[in-house]
């Protein structure tokens, strides 16, 4: 089983003084591609910006899970964004965003994915966890973080 310290990389995690959703999304795909994981960059962000465009990543709690399966990759990746304020996503409880759980992975693996989703679902609401996140202001301390999950 995979557990979410394993698929962070210090490559992958950045903090941002975006002002705009878009701009995170860009941002976050620009870390993503600089680390050597996106197999096409332009098509990657069309399928991060098309699931955005059905319905907010946005999942409460300041935090957004954007996400986008695609035929060819053969591992998950999370990328951290860390946004300096928060960001007006359309969340569902209105709350702007300002952490940013990019995934990408394989289509053909579901339940791999949902296992992933499962974990930082369970994070994300360990308060404590989530607010000390906000803290932190270098990859590897946000890395340890996440040691047990």
């Amino acid at each position: 089983m995979v557990t979410i310290s394993k698929l962070l990389d210090p490559k992958l995690i950045t903090f941002l003084g975006v002002e705009a959703r878009e701009e995170a999304l860009r941002a976050l795909v620009e870390v993503v591609h600089h680390a050597g994981k996106l197999r096409n960059k332009e098509e990657f962000l069309k399928a991060i910006l098309d699931r955005e465009s059905i319905i907010s990543t946005g999942i409460g709690l300041g935090v957004a899970i954007p996400h986008a399966k695609l035929a060819g990759y053969e591992h998950f990746f999370i990328a951290i964004g860390i946004l300096k304020k928060g960001v007006d996503w359309k969340a569902l409880d209105e709350t702007p965003v300002r952490i940013v759980f990019m995934i990408g992975g394989p289509e053909n693996q579901q339940t791999e994915y949902l296992r992933i989703l499962s974990h930082l679902t369970m994070m994300i609401n360990d308060e404590e966890r989530r607010k000390k996140l906000l803290t932190l202001n270098s990859p590897e301390a946000i890395i340890k973080l996440f040691k047990n999950f």
